[in-house]
């Protein structure tokens, strides 16, 4: 190899030799220091400055600073560039310095933490950073564990020990590790010193869930796997002390392998803003050239008068050189059509929307002191222009709160009661629960109301009983019982924890276990059963099974999983049992309860030992061990007994279907991707609204081939494109004249659903078909996929991001949504029972779905409003400011000579005009929240990017290139024939240029004024108070004191205070005011009394709200009872504004509130407004304002 090339040797295993630094050194392993910060004080000022030169805008600055110091070229001060540049630079560069220093602080509180190391045959106190790989370390309770390690020992017995991984993936609650039984048993310090084991195991990865490797020692090879390990980041809990033996080290232990870059989000404006400061730019350099040549030629024709009294100097040469200079000369004075304040500007909008949404109360959940969080500040605005949610189910539409509700034995069902003439009763709260009292281990927590279950209990129903001994065998749940009889199960999934507590409270309590050992309550009798093996779930497996030895010397096989997966291996002897339970199993999935089938084996001791040593084997071998070891366990999962199956409940969040159907009225298509069976999700897709009876068509693809997954997406395509044509052609022009603009329509427009298991979206992913699944897909209002996996999540949201150009938004609240949430545009987390990792990975958080409208229709569409407004108004402003330039070029020159003082250059955006258009880009809305959850069609402006665009940035550029000419001719023409009080000319440019300085902040004002839709006290002073702050400086920069001070700086004394003192130069001010701003002023006006769009429409029927008579408002509070029912009835019901006609969809005397019974029939108000949408005929204008009055309230 030659000597440049770096070695870059990639380590395929790893050997660690236990109290041998000397052995392990030679590898040259990573320490345990860890450095997360990016500078040091000899680095940082470099760095920095190289970091925020890669912004072209910063560098462009740093270019005008450099031709601002030629003197050939540059009219201005160099401090009108570089005090605003210094100024964003300098506030950058704090903001990283702050986040370094902090970052630097915890790794050096990281670094520094004391462990206790096994060192020359004595425990002596290291810091973590000189903590070595295969150095042996002691924890003790409550410590964090200082490095990814082996398990050797600890105070339990069997070398158990309990961690808590929030730290790694969010989870609070307890898991378990436990130590090999061979070095169990070195609990003291000199057999610690006398071992000398080596490890040999996989490379460093980043996989939390997985390790392989193999322990040598005394000629003997042991098995390691994830359950033997502790992670760095987890902390020991209820555990006295263990010791354990260093693999992984510093930057190559899993936690901080996981600390990878996060992939940086930026916004479609964003990318918009990029091209078009190109475009300015090519502008900027059109106007200098047209200035370059303008210079050449007058310089030709003209200039060469004046060169008898005001020759060229050494440096100008000639005409064309001189037309060359002022070429540069112009860059400099036009450059402030792309101020630098734009950006910090827009930092600083960004993070106070994210502020406001931190701040909102409405999206607090008191049950769990959680409020919302904007983990960014870079994707405010893109939350207003969404057109894709993917959402998870468990935990996400659904409380993740699981409870034993249903469940099936030996085909007989339960969890239903009946009344004495055997109908089907509702349970309700007021429903007596079944009496557990003769278990006094039960939980009290625990319902169950179908009485029939305990009988066949109590009366030692075998079936019963090995279904109950089932559920409190397979698992791998942790009891704690702090004293006797308060046991506490620490489970790694609630549907574990609620099928343990099921069994628990029937009388099969799970009291204790060992790695060797499970101890069973079987009614009030204690009853031990030999663990044998474990033969862990997995995503590919989708079944857990343990297998036994009971009192009686019997070896059993307990397994539990997917119904699809034990039902395959299901003994064809009980195929009649298999159809009875699947019967039940439909019905409980139709309820959207989720479900497992439980089965079991008796198994041969013969068999067993052959078996048992295959398994020994392959636990050992570290090439393939997974796929050995799964091969393995499906050669002794077969020929089994079915039980029956059990039904968990996991209730919907509150708010989901509104919540849902708002979004859809938004036309925002939603997305369910689940791990959940076809049945449970297709019926939470009818709980929430996702799917509706009225529907034309629910296409179910769940075909296993790939041949045929694309002939069923092929059909389902033609099937819906050939239906549409023809309904278009007939239903189509009938629903528009009944119609018009109605936020229903936006409802059904879709008429058909796709709902695609796992299975067939893998082969639908395949490159040559996802484009077929993505047009089926897009024709349809709802799509979900059921029985996915997190990469499928992923791979989906993916698909749509990159062909459909849509902002995508991925929510989710546990582990298996992270990639999906990273995946998309904007991530959402949910602070959930699956523990921080989806919050941890997302770009916001809050406690409950429900939050998300008020994320989207409030805060989303606001931030994009309020930004795209600020856009708007900021280039107007400074194209207005600049271009005068322009113009004042043609009458002097092109000398390149500025019209403004320079002072007032450098503090127009700085100081003059800057807090009124933040004021703007913080509090500005055009309706209120309650208007813009009500009109959730408000929010397809920002969908199809109305408010900022490459037209509406041509538009304002137009506007601000007809304000400068108007500031610059109007003035000038007046001063032509303008006189002063005493009959002397206006003759002196700054007398000019003072005039047009006042008269362009007072119509950038008065512009922002009646663009402001909403006015605080804030607007008002910063507004007018920017006004006044501009007049105080003008008089203070051109007063006799401060020129005496720094005469060369502030030359022009006096100037402001003779030319603002005459009366005519007022009126001149006011005639420039009137005209820049009257004619924008009309078309507004004209634009919204013949071209209303439908913000103007809800904005007009907002205002007529306030201004109502008294007696109208008096009414309405006289009638607030009643009427507080109506309004949240019309509220569910609601969305019925025909916004174009101002009239409303209403139900029969509107006036009256609806009684208990009336609420309760139309709860669900989607279903019933679909189903009547033929029987609904336009109310007159009058009855929908008496509507309107009473349902709205601002």
């Amino acid at each position: 190899m030659a000597f440049w090339r770096r070695k870059t040797d990639i380590e395929k295993e790893r050997r660690v030799k236990a109290n041998d630094r000397e052995y392990n050194a030679k590898f040259s392993y990573a320490d345990n220091r860890i450095k997360t910060s990016k500078y040091n004080i000899f680095t940082f000022l470099p760095i920095n400055l190289f970091e925020q030169l890669q912004r072209v805008a910063n560098t462009y600055f740093i270019v005008l600073l450099i031709l601002q110091l030629i003197p050939q070229i540059s009219s201005l001060s160099w401090f009108t560039t570089i005090v605003p540049l210094v100024l964003v630079l300098a506030i950058t560069a704090i903001k990283d310095a702050t986040d370094d220093f902090f970052r630097h602080k915890s790794d050096k509180q990281v670094n520094n933490r004391q462990s206790q190391v096994l060192i020359s045959g004595s425990l002596q106190n290291e810091k973590w950073m000189h903590v070595q790989v295969g150095d042996i370390i002691k924890l003790e309770n409550n410590q964090f564990v200082a490095a990814d390690i082996l398990l050797l020992c600890s105070s339990e017995p069997y070398g158990l020990c309990y961690i808590e991984t929030s730290e790694l993936d969010g989870e609070t609650n307890l898991k378990v590790r436990q130590a090999l039984t061979v070095t169990s048993e070195l609990a003291d310090i000199p057999k610690l010193v006398e071992f000398d084991g080596e490890v040999i195991c996989e490379p460093p990865n980043n996989k939390l869930d997985k390790f392989t490797g193999t322990l040598f020692w005394r000629n003997h090879k042991y098995p390691l796997d994830n359950e033997k390990m502790l992670l760095r980041g987890c902390v020991l809990r209820n555990t006295e002390w263990c010791f354990g033996m260093v693999i992984f080290a510093g930057l190559q232990t899993k936690l901080m392998q996981n600390c990878g870059k996060t992939t940086f989000k930026r916004t479609s404006i964003d990318k918009l803003m990029n091209t078009l400061v190109l475009w300015i730019f090519g502008f900027l350099v059109c106007m200098g050239v047209i200035l370059a040549i303008g210079n050449t030629v007058w310089e030709s024709l003209v200039g060469k008068d004046f060169q008898v009294f005001l020759p060229f100097d050494d440096s100008h040469t000639n005409a064309v050189f001189s037309g060359f200079l002022t070429f540069w000369s112009y860059i400099i004075i036009l450059n402030t059509v792309v101020p630098i304040s734009l950006y910090v500007s827009v930092e600083v909008l960004r993070l106070g929307h994210s502020y406001f949404i931190n701040w909102d109360r409405k999206m607090y959940f008191a049950a769990m002191d959680t409020p919302a969080e904007a983990r960014t500040t870079t994707l405010n605005e893109e939350l207003g222009q969404v057109e894709f949610i993917f959402s998870d189910k468990t935990g996400t539409l659904t409380q993740n709160i699981m409870v034993f509700s249903k469940c099936s034995i030996n085909g007989q069902a339960y969890g239903d009661i009946y009344d004495e003439f055997q109908q089907k009763v509702e349970i309700t709260e007021k429903t007596a629960c079944v009496d557990f009292s003769f278990n006094p281990l039960r939980d009290t927590k625990f319902r169950f109301y179908d009485g029939r279950l305990v009988e066949a209990v109590k009366q030692e129903d075998p079936s019963v009983q090995e279904f109950f001994r089932l559920l409190a065998l397979c698992h791998t749940v942790m009891p704690e019982e702090k004293y006797e009889g308060n046991l506490v199960y620490q489970a790694q999934s609630p549907d574990e924890g609620a099928l343990v507590t099921a069994a628990r409270n029937f009388g099969y309590v799970f009291r204790a276990r060992t790695p060797e050992n499970i101890t069973v309550f079987e009614m009030g009798q204690p009853v031990t059963y030999q663990l044998l093996a474990i033969l862990d779930f997995n995503n590919v497996r989708k079944r857990m099974s343990v297998i036994v030895r009971n009192s009686l010397g019997q070896i059993k096989l307990y397994c539990k999983g997917a119904d699809t997966i034990i039902f395959e291996r299901l003994d064809v002897c009980g195929l009649e049992l298999m159809d009875i339970t699947s019967e039940h199993l439909n019905d409980f999935a139709g309820e959207g309860l989720r479900t497992l089938a439980l089965a079991y084996k008796d198994i041969e001791e013969e068999y067993f030992e052959v078996w048992m040593k295959k398994y020994i084997f392959v636990s050992t071998v570290i090439e393939n061990r997974e796929d050995q070891l799964a091969a393995l366990y499906e050669e002794i999962e077969q020929d089994l007994k079915l039980l029956g199956v059990t039904a968990i409940e996991d209730k919907l969040q509150d708010g989901v279907p509104e919540t849902i159907a708002r979004l859809n009225l938004a036309d925002i298509k939603i997305w369910m991707l689940t791990g959940d069976k076809l049945e449970t999700a297709i019926n939470i897709g009818y709980s929430c609204n996702m799917l509706r009876d009225d529907m034309s068509e629910v296409f179910i693809i769940s075909e296993n081939t790939l041949l045929e997954v694309q002939q069923k997406l092929r059909s389902t395509k033609e099937h819906i494109v050939g239906l549409s044509r023809v309904s278009s052609a007939t239903d189509v022009k009938s629903d528009i004249q009944l119609y018009p603009d109605s936020v229903f329509e936006e409802a059904i427009i879709a008429e058909y659903a796709l709902v695609i298991t796992g299975d067939s979206l893998a082969h639908a992913l395949d490159p040559g078909l996802r484009l077929v699944l993505l047009d089926v897909a897009c024709l349809c209002k709802t799509v979900i996929c059921c029985r996915v996996t997190p990469l499928q999540k992923a791979q989906v949201v993916e698909l749509v991001k990159t062909h459909k150009k849509a902002v995508t938004l991925a929510i989710g609240d546990g582990a298996n949504d992270v990639s999906m949430i990273k995946t998309a545009h904007i991530g959402v987390g949910i602070s959930g029972q699956e523990g921080m990792q989806a919050v941890l990975s997302s770009d916001y958080s809050f406690a409950q779905f429900r939050y998300l409208q008020r994320l989207l229709l409030v805060h989303g569409r606001w931030s994009y409003f309020r930004m795209c407004n600020f856009l708007r108004y900021f280039f107007y402003k400074n194209f207005s400011f600049t271009l005068v330039h322009f113009w004042y070029g043609f009458f002097c020159g092109f000398s390149a000579q500025t019209v403004y003082d320079q002072w007032f250059i450098t503090l127009f955006n700085i100081v003059y005009t800057s807090l009124p258009v933040l004021a703007m880009g913080l509090f500005d809305q055009d309706v209120n929240d309650r208007n813009s959850l009500r009109y959730p069609s408000l929010y397809k402006p920002g969908q199809m990017n109305l408010l900022f665009n490459k037209r509406q940035f041509f538009l304002c550029t137009l506007q601000g290139l007809g304000t400068s000419f108007l500031l610059f001719f109007i003035p000038y023409g007046a001063f032509c024939v303008l006189l002063k009080e005493d009959g002397s000319n206006f003759s002196d440019q700054q007398a000019f240029a003072v005039t047009i300085a006042t008269s362009l902040v007072i119509v950038v004002s008065v512009q922002i004024g009646y663009d402001m839709h909403y006015w605080t006290a804030i607007n008002h002073l910063f507004i007018w108070g920017s006004i006044a702050v501009y007049f105080a400086i003008l008089f203070a920069m051109q007063s006799n004191g401060i020129f005496g001070v720094f005469t060369s700086y502030f030359p022009f004394v006096g100037t402001s205070r003779n030319a603002l003192s005459e009366l005519n130069v007022w009126l001149v001010i006011l005639l420039t005011t009137v005209v820049c701003v009257v004619p924008g002023l009309v078309v507004s006006f004209l634009r919204v009394d013949l071209f209303p769009t439908e913000t103007d429409k809800v904005r007009h029927l907002q205002l007529r709200k306030r201004q109502e008579p008294q007696e109208q408002s008096l009414r309405r509070v006289r009638r607030t009872s009643s009427r507080r029912s109506a309004y949240a009835f019309s509220h569910q019901q609601g969305y019925g504004e025909l916004i174009t006609s101002g009239r409303n969809m209403r139900i029969s005397n509107p006036c009256s509130a609806p009684s208990a019974g009336e609420l309760q029939q139309n709860s669900n108000w989607i279903e019933n407004v679909l189903k009547r949408k033929n029987e609904v005929a336009c109310a007159s204008e009058e009855n929908a304002e008496a509507s309107d009055s009473g349902n709205i309230v601002i």
